[in-house]
């Protein structure tokens, strides 16, 4: 489901909203007695720079601000955009107002990603706490991330409050398949109905068609871009390997000059052993000849 028709959804039809909001906070819907968007749009009308950014901002039961915003594409920067839409709902005092009336601020994401690759979670609630102790600094601030790529991972609680249900639903394709989740549950009924109807009006399939074309460039120029880090990286690690090739060639012509120097000192060395051994071939010579001499003359003497 494109976040334009996420939109349009639960603005739409209020009963939707509430049923949702019930599930994503563990609530009972009769425990929501009011549900406002803050920031509607007009339906079909074209996106521009006020619209963009499809969050939905809703005051529960008027003591609860809550944020909310499905994001399909992964842009990297959903910390740091959760956070700020989670300050701008907190940040609501008037002056003359007590900081004790500060309502609390919920931020919900429903992502089409996983926010966290090495610590995947189907839904996770994030607070302000003590990293010692874990004691909770203020329940006035809250942060949820609902990925919809993980309803494998829907534990117990998850599943008593439909929220996998709801993920499916964002999920869905087909006709068929939202009308097999919606059939044991009204919200769901009511929501599917609902997405039936918008899809139906020209000016608002025309806008999720708009941002599903939006979704298929950005996810294009996306991947293109991690091409380019891939191709970024393989030259990096290629220039790594020459520098080391390099390294090693340097190394071998040093092992290479060292090995010639060993080879004509080698050399020199076998050059002399041949002189010394010519020489010493020489003096055996010459005490050969000098034996030699001795013993005609010692012949000569006993024949006389």
């Amino acid at each position: 489901m494109a976040n334009y028709l996420f939109r349009a959804l639960l603005q739409q039809n209020n009963k939707v909203l509430t049923g949702l909001i019930a599930s994503l906070l563990h609530l009972s819907p009769s425990e929501i007695s009011s549900v406002e968007i803050t920031n509607p749009i007009i339906l079909g009308e074209s996106i521009n720079d006020k619209t963009f950014f499809l969050d939905i901002r809703v005051d529960l039961n008027q003591n609860t601000l809550i944020n909310l915003e499905m994001q399909v594409i992964n842009e990297h920067n959903w910390p740091e955009r959760s956070l700020i839409y989670l300050c701008r709902e907190f940040d609501q005092l008037s002056a003359g107002q007590s900081y004790e009336s500060v309502k609390p601020a919920i931020q919900i994401g429903l992502l089409n990603f996983t926010l966290f690759p090495d610590h995947p979670e189907f839904y996770a609630t994030y607070k302000l706490l003590n990293v010692k102790n874990h004691t909770i600094y203020s329940d006035k601030l809250q942060l949820s991330v609902l990925d919809l790529t993980q309803i494998h991972l829907a534990t117990d609680e998850d599943k008593a409050c439909h929220i996998d249900f709801w993920a499916s639903l964002f999920k869905a394709r087909t006709w068929e398949e939202l009308h097999m989740l919606s059939q044991n549950n009204e919200y769901l009924k009511e929501a599917s109905e609902t997405v039936y109807h918008l899809t139906q009006e020209e000016k608002i399939r025309l806008q999720c068609q708009a941002r599903e074309d939006y979704y298929r460039r950005m996810k294009g120029i996306q991947e293109k871009f991690e091409q380019l880090k891939q191709y970024k990286a393989e030259i990096k690690q290629y220039e790594a390997q020459k520098v080391q090739y390099e390294a090693q060639k340097v190394q071998y012509e040093a092992q290479k000059v060292q090995y010639e120097a060993e080879k004509k000192q080698f050399e020199a060395q076998k050059a002399q052993f041949a002189a010394e051994k010519i020489q010493s071939d020489a003096e055996i010579a010459e005490l050969k000849q000098q034996i030699a001499a001795l013993k005609k003359e010692l012949e000569a003497k006993s024949r006389e």
